[in-house]
């Protein structure tokens, strides 16, 4: 059964989505590649989706790094090991789209890597945002660019931490 949440944050209102009591979808206002028909939807169950609500929330308010749910997007085997990978980036850290695609073995899966990265439907929680172009720069995001750039900040430790790390 299919179900859906709404979620208040700082980029705006979430959409969860859920099936079977795994999370499927998770897409900001106006994301590129959101959902927002109602049959795909399910029902609304806020209560079915607490406990990604609740850890989104912690994650908004800096309190959590990683995500502790059952996941199940939806795509090809190349998208899913793609997504894969995204959750092995640690919180606060990058990675290029270069970097993704010699973890799968070839370099030239770059772009690959970009289509897939930017179909991601879990967003925030499988963490495409954390994927940048090879010079650094902030390159394509689904829930625009904008949010891109304040997940990434929120992630950046203290500045005080930070110079412990040199």
């Amino acid at each position: 059964m299919r179900t859906h949440a709404l979620l208040p944050s700082p980029l705006g209102e979430i959409t969860l989505v859920a099936e079977d009591g795994a999370l499927t979808g998770c897409y900001m206002e106006l994301h590129r590649r959101g959902t927002d028909e109602e049959d795909r939807l399910g029902a609304r169950d806020d209560d079915s989706l607490s406990a990604a609500a609740a850890q989104l929330t912690e994650y908004f308010a800096g309190e959590r790094t990683e995500f502790s749910l059952p996941l199940a997007p939806r795509g090809d085997e190349f998208q899913l090991r793609v997504w894969a990978l995204l959750r092995e980036i640690p919180y606060g850290q990058t990675r290029s789209y270069g970097d993704l695609a010699r973890a799968l073995g070839d370099v030239n899966l770059s772009q690959r890597v970009g289509w897939a990265n930017g179909r991601n439907p879990i967003s925030i929680i499988v963490p495409c945002h954390r994927v940048i172009g090879a010079d650094g720069s902030l390159v394509g995001y689904a829930g625009g660019l904008e949010r891109k750039r304040f997940l990434l900040a929120l992630e950046e430790p203290p500045a005080d931490e930070a110079s412990r790390l040199f």
